[in-house]
Parts: structure tokens; sequence; C-alpha cells
């Protein structure tokens, strides 16, 4: 009999080890508010065509995109680990829970640690210039107007009149300031490598293999159309003291034999570098905490260039900086102000200059849950936005875009 109680109970402390090494943890974020947006746009030869849209009413992912996601680790023993991140967008503001669509999977990735030198993950994750933007911007890279590095539409609303939040409207389409044009946010089919942190030393390489034939057989299909998405690229990061500095680079490359013309594909989502374009895009960024404030300093620089010519390209610049302090037990107000230009090879048009300013406060009612208040605005001038985004005709592009938007509301993180 207590042979038997003995093994019953070495059973159940094996049972409770092997729960302890494994564990699965459900996250997430929920944003709702009130949101407006304003935004003028100039056209025409003299920029005689005037047209403003505003857009205003409750919403979603005022500061932040609401999700959902599931982490996950496994302790394999002798200082390995599995470990694994799902996460999807939710629909705040449209019909259905969650986000099905390119830029609703947010990351999908499984990985190896081994402690004391690092770790190896492959999926959908974020790129090394967006996760060092994450550390270096002072708005928390928020979803409205104003920030040149982290550039968004704002606030939200459609041509068709539906409420999407984050999307902006169609009126700033080439204006230099869309959603992600500075820098791609995360790419799908990635090998990330990652050192832990030496001296306050940490490393980072980012592998992309995308490559796919279109031909499915299809007996109608009279032409093989070969598309190839690759990349890479890498960071280096050094904390020291109060002083952080960070460089980052990585470039993507699309090869579409069988035709294609040329487009840059500005899209931050996943892997989209365009059609037959070369996409080399920088960040470097460095911030010091004095204890009274923090200060930022920001610079990114993205070309993306004809494979076949390149004298046909389209580079954006911008640089921006910010301060960030507490001013209250649970109150954090920011500012920031950039500048930036935007040029296109082998075009007679005035090149593009924008400029942008962002002020926000936060006011934590708790570890996790938070009230916001967030304005921002965006100027851009000069014609060279519309042949760089596809409008090659000097009639249709804006002379001018103005783009105002504020929200209010809470934040809550699970």
């Amino acid at each position: 009999m207590k042979k038997s109680l003995f093994a019953v109970a070495a059973v159940g402390a094996f049972a409770g080890a092997a729960q302890a090494q494994s564990s699965v943890t459900v996250y997430g974020l929920l944003d709702y508010g009130y949101g407006y947006s304003q935004q003028r746009s100039a056209t025409g030869a003299a920029g005689t065509t005037v047209t403003n849209l505003n857009t205003s009413g409750f919403q979603g992912n005022g500061e932040s995109t609401s999700r959902i996601g599931f982490r996950g680790t496994e302790d394999l023993g002798g200082g390995t680990r599995a470990f694994f991140t799902v996460e999807a967008a939710i629909n705040t503001d449209q019909g259905g829970i969650l986000n099905s669509g390119g830029t609703g999977n947010r990351q999908t990735f499984l990985g190896l640690a081994q402690k004391g030198i690092g770790q190896a993950s492959i999926g959908i994750q974020y790129t090394p210039v967006h996760e060092a933007a994450a550390l270096t911007d002072a708005g928390g890279l928020n979803n409205q107007n104003g920030n040149v590095i982290y550039d968004r539409t704002g606030s939200f609303g459609a041509a068709s009149g539906q409420v999407v939040a984050g999307s902006g409207t169609p009126l700033n389409s080439v204006s230099g300031m869309s959603t992600n044009t500075s820098y791609t946010v995360r790419s799908s089919n990635m090998l990330m490598l990652k050192s832990e942190r030496f001296s306050g030393i940490q490393a980072k390489v980012m592998i992309v293999q995308g490559g796919r034939d279109s031909n499915n057989g299809n007996a109608a299909q009279t032409s093989t159309s070969t598309v190839d998405n690759s990349g890479f690229g890498g960071s280096l990061d050094w904390q020291w003291n109060k002083l952080f500095v960070t460089a980052n680079y990585q470039t993507f490359k699309n090869t579409t034999a069988g035709g294609g013309i040329f487009a840059p594909g500005y899209n931050g989502a996943v892997i989209t570098p365009g059609v037959n374009a070369g996409d080399v895009q920088q960040y470097y960024a460095a911030t010091y905490d004095f204890g009274i404030l923090k200060a930022y300093a920001q610079f990114i620089n993205r070309k993306v260039t004809s494979q076949v010519s390149n004298t046909n390209y389209v580079e954006r610049k911008a640089q921006q900086i910010g301060v960030r302090a507490p001013v209250a037990k649970s109150v954090d107000v920011w500012a920031s102000g950039g500048i930036g230009n935007i040029n296109a090879g082998g075009s007679n048009l005035t090149p593009s200059k924008f400029n942008g300013w962002q002020i926000g406060s936060d006011y934590a009612l708790s570890k996790r849950t938070n009230l916001y208040a967030i304005y921002g605005q965006t100027n851009t001038s000069g014609n060279i936005m519309a042949t760089a985004y596809g409008t090659n005709t000097a009639t249709n592009a804006p002379n001018s875009f103005n783009a105002v938007s504020y929200a209010l509301g809470v934040r809550h993180t699970f």
C-alpha cells in the first residue's frame, strides 16, 4: 500500500513538473474612443481644385490597434526552450470579430532559444526597423497623424463611408504620409536571429525567403510568371546607462519574370516591396533619459529602385525629435516634430517636402488601463508625390496635402 501511494505521488510530481515546464498565455489589447480627421488636398496644374474631407465619430484603435494573441513557451532542458506567438487584429469597427486579411494576421512564428546565446524564430514577424522604432518613438507608435517616422493616415474614414479605424481617406494616397510609407512593419517567410545582450549590445539578423511559382498548370494560362520575394537585414543596439542607440538596415526584393511594370509597393503590413523592385530601408535612432524627461532622435531613409533601370526610383527621407515626460504620478505627456522629403528619379516634377508634429498624453488608471488624448497634423507640398506613387500626369499631381486628426479614448491590455 505504501509503495502504491509512493508511486501515485511520484507520477503526480512528474506531471506537475511537466506542466510547470510549458505554458500558454492569452494576451491582447482593446482600444475605443472618439476620433476626428480633416484632410485637404489641392490638385491640378495650379492647385486650383481643392478637396476637403472630414470624418468623426466613435471608433477603435485611436492609440493602438486592438488585437488578441496566444504566446507559449516550453522548457526543453539544458537552458533551451521552444516558444511561439500567434496574434490577430480585432475588428473593433466592422462586422466580424477577427480580421483575417493580410494585416489581420499580425504575427505567427515559432522558435528556439538557448540561454546565454540567443534565439531563432521563423514565420510572420516584425522587422528589425519596426522593433527599433517601437523602442525609440516618443508617441509609442500611435495611430494619429503627425509622426513622420511611423506615418499614419490618422483617425478613420473612407470614401465609401465605411468606418475603418486607422485607414484614413484616399486623399492622401500620394502624399507620402499614407500608412507605413516609411518602412515595412512586418514580413512573412522570415527567419529572425537575435543574440542576448552582452555588455549592453544586442545584434539581430533577418533573412526572408518567399519565392513562389504562379503557374498552377491552368491550361488557359499562356505564359509562366514566376514571382520571387526575398530580403535580408539586421540591427545593432547599444544600451549604456541612460543612453540607447540603434542602427538598422533591411532590404526586400521582388522579381517578377514574364512581365510586370515597376511599382514601389509601399505597404507596411507584409512583404510587398512592389513589382520588379529593390527596397532598401535604413533607420537610426537614439534616446536619453534625463529623469525629468526622455529625449528622442530618429532618422529614416527608404529607397525603392526598379530592377530594370536604377535611374527609376522613389526615395523618402525623414527625421524627427521628441520628448516624453511624467508630469504627475500617473500622467505622461509627449511631443514630437519632424520634416522630410520625397524624390523620384526620371521626373521633372518638384520634389515633395513634408512636415508633421504631434502632442499627446496618457493617464494611467492602472497598470493595464489608461486614458489618452492625441492630436497631430501633417503638411505636404510639391507634386513629385503623384509620380512616385504611380500617377504619371502632372495635372493630377497634388500641389499640397494637409491632414489633422485627434483621438480621445481608453485602452486596456490583458
